[in-house]
């Protein structure tokens, strides 16, 4: 250990002192020494690592990042496909909700004005509230964020329930505030916060400050809208205001992989024009460059398919023969194993190739990636947006008199996984009702529909059957799981009528 020139002068005043420091200092090299990634070095030189905060990284770079990341998705296949994969798996036909306050009626009253609302949403007047999910989900994973605004509306515009939804890309976030306001609140990239740290408005630009007209119909003029009308969805990887793209690791890796492919098609394109070059027999004539005229006498400094070039007293003639491309397809497999990690989405998913897997390794990582769709769901999504959505809905309903309370509770339903092997799915789910570990309704939900609504549909189904005298092999209230007819004394049993 080195004993600096100021540890000595401590100890001529202090010795205690100073041998704290000299231990101090010993015990932080070690600590420093045993992480690899804390040292210093040549093979760490140039790795700039900011403490800045999240909030001060993403108002860097959110603007650039999205705007690079919807030209890759505008122009790219492999992001098209990945946001693609993404939206699908986490909306699908949509995540439904049931309500569940306990008092029949009033559930049956709810989701049936639910039912007629979410076709009338869209204060676009083109989409039901499912298609507003994938427009949502497909903006928060293109563009890192989106914002929801309610708009109440009046009664003489004939909805059933008098509030729509209006659908804000983040362009319309006004980014530039930032600071205190006069009443001490706290602006951070548009988003007001009050003394506590809550959310207390958006500043909201009046059009998108990217629209043609946008200057002229006041875009880059913003006012403040009250966060209890906003819904703004993102996903949260530090504690941040705002969001970024979720390709935003990969942009680069994409730019750089359609470099390369334009590259190449451009080589091949080139080697593919040049068929023929006539050379000279004598050999200073060798290395002469081939000199193409046109009917002018003018060079041509431009390749065509097909062309043969004439050396000057040219008299031999050369085919050309293209290089084969090696290691393209190598490189383009791990360029887009890397690119499905930066989304998160399962290589084979991503680009469709089955070539190197079987059952049980397509089935391990579909696992892992529906168990992060499920956490997207529940942890975000539900959360983010249905839920609000839902109490605005039914404190609409409840303003206009059409429901007695104005809060009910509800069950949100996700899309089903299309299995893999559904015998075996199907088989499991019953295993798991039989054992108690999975109710039926828990088991009917997560195929994506309403519980009460499946069960009133076999009942009715089952009332008319009797009444027709049909007996259906898959009835089990009258034929076995074997196929065998049930005994009249089992079937009795199942009846509690008296």
């Amino acid at each position: 250990m080195t004993v600096s020139w100021l540890d000595r002068a401590v100890a001529v005043i202090s010795p205690v002192a100073a041998t704290k420091r000299a231990l101090a200092r010993q015990a932080f090299d070690g600590l420093a020494r045993g992480y690899d990634g804390a040292s210093k070095g040549r093979r760490t030189d140039g790795w700039r690592t900011a403490g800045t905060s999240a909030d001060t990284e993403v108002g860097m770079a959110s603007t650039l990042l999205r705007d690079r990341m919807r030209d890759l998705v505008r122009n790219n296949p492999h992001a098209a496909k990945a946001v693609s994969v993404l939206v699908n798996n986490i909306i699908g036909a949509g995540i439904m909700p049931r309500a569940v306050s306990g008092n029949e009626e009033l559930d049956k009253a709810v989701n049936k004005l639910w039912g007629q609302w979410s076709r009338q949403c869209d204060a676009d007047g083109q989409l039901d509230f499912y298609g507003l999910q994938t427009l949502i989900c497909r903006e928060m994973v293109e563009a890192g964020e989106v914002l929801v605004r309610r708009r109440m509306r009046k009664t003489s515009d004939g909805l059933n329930v008098p509030m729509q939804l209006q659908i804000l890309e983040a362009d319309f976030l006004d980014a530039t505030r930032n600071g205190e306001t006069a009443g001490k609140d706290r602006l951070v990239q548009g988003v007001q916060f009050d003394g506590i740290g809550r959310r207390k408005a958006y500043w909201i630009h009046e059009s998108h400050p990217g629209d043609a007209f946008g200057a002229i119909q006041g875009g880059f003029i913003s006012k403040a809208i009250s966060a209890a009308d906003i819904v703004h969805v993102y996903e949260k990887q530090r504690v941040q205001v705002r969001g970024v793209p979720w390709g935003a690791p990969v942009i680069r890796s994409l730019r750089d992989l359609d470099d390369y492919e334009v590259a190449e098609i451009v080589r091949k394109k080139t080697e593919a024009c040049v068929t023929a070059i006539v050379f000279g027999d004598d050999e200073t004539q060798q290395g002469v460059a081939p000199a193409v005229t046109d009917a002018d006498g003018k060079r041509v400094e431009q390749f065509e398919p097909g062309l043969i070039a004439y050396a000057r007293g040219g008299k031999d003639i050369k085919f050309n023969q293209p290089a084969a491309t090696g290691g393209y397809a190598e490189y383009k497999r791990a360029s887009l194993h890397t690119v499905s990690a930066g989304f998160r989405v399962p290589y084979e998913l991503l680009t469709g190739d089955l070539s190197q897997v079987n059952y049980s390794s397509i089935r391990a990582g579909l696992v892992e990636f529906r168990r992060m769709i499920d956490a997207v769901q529940w942890q975000l999504f539900i959360p983010m947006l249905c839920q609000p959505v839902w109490n605005w809905f039914v404190e609409a309903a409840w303003v206009a008199g059409h429901i007695p309370e104005p809060v009910v509770p509800v069950e949100w339903s996700p899309p089903k996984f299309e299995a893999v092997d559904p015998m075996k799915d199907a088989m499991a789910d019953l295993l798991s009702i039989r054992s108690g570990t999975m109710t039926l309704a828990e088991a009917i939900a997560r195929q994506g529909r309403n519980p009460d609504a499946v069960l009133t549909e076999i009942a009715n189904m089952n009332a008319k059957l009797d009444a027709a005298g049909i007996v259906l092999d898959s009835d089990p209230r009258r034929v076995t799981k074997t196929g065998s007819a049930q005994t009249t004394d089992a079937f009795a049993a199942t009846d509690t009528t008296d």
